[in-house]
């Protein structure tokens, strides 16, 4: 007898439709599982006939079991495939009503006992699932909030195989023990990132210019790179960045949660609505910044800051591979993983902001009259070297951070708090949506540079102004795209219909690092 159930394989955050394909007949006793499955599906057959014996449901064991992972073409990996393995061949020996597997994505891993252990990626599972057709999924119950989230699908969240044949006989549910969290448990209080919760623009001291600059980087979703001697303010303005940043849109919450849940990030139970800071130290790895790793490939530090923040501190300190590494997902938004025959597509369109010393030492001053800098010349070329070049000229926004003056003291009532500022990169934010509506991008800094110049060009006198700079060799072509773009983002934040001259000076200020002027963008010096 011939049966199916689906379930749902993964690479990145692309997801393909399995059919499960199942038949018992005469033959040599015994269960083959074809389609190019890896060790944990192949070990599937002694989990899936020991979590049906011991749910009250005989095992065909005088019988042949030939199980098919259709397309066969496709590498399957992981251990979700079990629900589905388990239920096809309960509907192929009778016990499961004709068609009550149509529409339906199975996922979840089997205990000996018959539970239903959580499993990564269950999100973007059910999304997959949903795009083609499928209405109905069947899910672990802790994961039930997490699959609910995909509108259009109607989730069931169960503890063991025996409560899902009994729905889809239609009997009563038996009881069954919820099956042990399989994650870690922190035996710290220490709450790692989620201390930029805490944190305010009005918290900081004077820095009109790198916090306006800030803001630029904000409204437009521009890269940015920030320089100064220790204890300037790098860190401080970086932590505060998600603060100025508007709530995700529901379609983003989707892509950021899907990329957390395939991450295997626990606590994932609804979407994730805030954008993200995440700010790994510098002896990081390629594959744990971009994504890879043994056995399963999961995205790394870039696309789990997608829509958020990914601060690189002390950025000269990482490793070279990692910097060069960087410069394609900066440009594209984008991560490919391959490795052998399996290659994944993860998002990146994260901002990244990079901080630097300007020496090793961290207390060297360009325009101060002393300076305690212990480096020597050519040890602070070198150092500045590694954030010069490809990457450099990936960054829109360059502030070299100078920290407060005591003039800057004064009550804090005075200081701008983040909501105010939140306020305004919304709105700049909202004339954007507008401008590109129906395209696939959403931001200033995500504009392709060939249709940024032939759909929203810059007047004029402003764009023959921008050749001149070409020209001179101040900027390169990659540099003025980023110029132009940084205009608009300017002009939005005015609230004018068109980047005019302050707004395209303000924005090649902020490209090539120059003090700014606040006072024709009618902001407080």
């Amino acid at each position: 007898m011939l049966a199916s159930a689906w379930t749902v394989v993964l690479q990145g955050s692309l997801g393909h439709l399995v059919e499960v394909q199942v038949d018992i007949s005469p033959g040599v006793v015994g269960a083959t599982i074809v389609g190019r499955p890896d060790a944990s599906l192949l070990e599937a057959r002694d989990r899936v006939r020991m979590a049906i014996t011991h749910s009250a449901a005989p095992w065909p064991s005088t019988r042949r079991v030939t199980i098919l992972l259709s397309p066969a073409d496709l590498p399957k990996r992981g251990t979700h495939f079990d629900l589905a393995i388990a239920l096809g061949i309960k509907a192929a020996d009778g016990t499961l009503p004709e068609g009550c597997l149509a529409e339906t994505v199975l996922i979840g891993e089997l205990t000996l006992a018959g539970g239903l252990r959580p499993v990564p990626g269950v999100l973007p599972m059910v999304m997959a699932g949903a795009a083609r057709g499928m209405r109905r999924a069947f899910v672990p119950e802790p994961q039930a909030r997490e699959a609910a989230m995909v509108p259009g699908v109607e989730v069931y969240g169960v503890r063991s195989l025996a409560q899902v044949i009994a729905q889809l006989c239609g009997e009563e549910v038996p009881v069954a023990e919820a099956v042990p969290e399989s994650g870690g448990t922190s035996l710290l209080s220490w709450r790692g990132e989620d201390r930029v919760d805490d944190v305010d623009l009005a918290d900081l001291v004077g820095m009109a210019d790198a916090r306006y600059a800030l803001e630029v980087a904000a409204a437009g979703g521009h890269h940015l790179m920030l320089s100064g001697p220790k204890g300037s303010g790098k860190t401080s303005l970086a932590e505060r960045l998600p603060t100025i940043l508007p709530d995700l849109t529901r379609e983003e919450a989707l892509e950021l949660t899907a990329v957390l849940s395939l991450a295997g990030q626990p606590g994932v139970t609804d979407l994730v609505v805030r954008p993200p800071f995440r700010a790994p130290h510098h002896d990081v790895s390629k594959s744990s910044l971009l994504g890879g790793g043994n056995g399963r490939v999961r995205p790394g530090e870039l696309s789990r800051a997608h829509c958020g923040v990914l601060f690189l501190d002390e950025f000269p300190l990482f490793r070279s591979d990692v910097i060069e590494a960087l410069r394609q997902p900066m440009e594209s938004g984008e991560i490919r993983v391959s490795r052998g025959e399996e290659s994944a597509v993860y998002p990146a369109r994260g901002m990244v902001v990079l901080a630097s010393n300007p020496c090793p030492c961290g207390d060297y001053h360009p325009i101060a009259r002393v300076n305690n800098c212990t480096c020597g010349e050519v040890t602070r070329r070198e150092y500045r070297r590694r954030m010069t070049g490809p990457i450099a000229d990936r960054i829109d926004v360059v502030r070299h951070v100078l920290g407060p003056t005591r003039a800057d003291r004064g009550p804090l009532a005075d200081r701008e708090p983040s909501s105010a500022v939140r306020t305004r990169v919304t709105q700049a934010r909202i004339r954007q949506a507008e401008r590109y509506a129906g395209e696939t991008w959403r931001l200033n800094g995500q504009v392709p540079g060939h249709l940024l110049r032939a759909r929203w060009p810059l007047p004029p006198a402003v764009e023959t102004r921008l050749d001149d700079e070409v020209h001179s060799g101040r900027l390169s072509r990659r540099g003025a795209t980023r110029v132009h773009r940084l205009a608009w983002t300017v002009a939005d934040l005015m609230g004018v219909d068109a980047p005019e001259a302050v707004a395209f000076e303000t924005a090649l200020r902020l490209r090539t690092g120059e003090p700014l002027s606040l006072a024709p963008l009618g902001r407080v010096e």
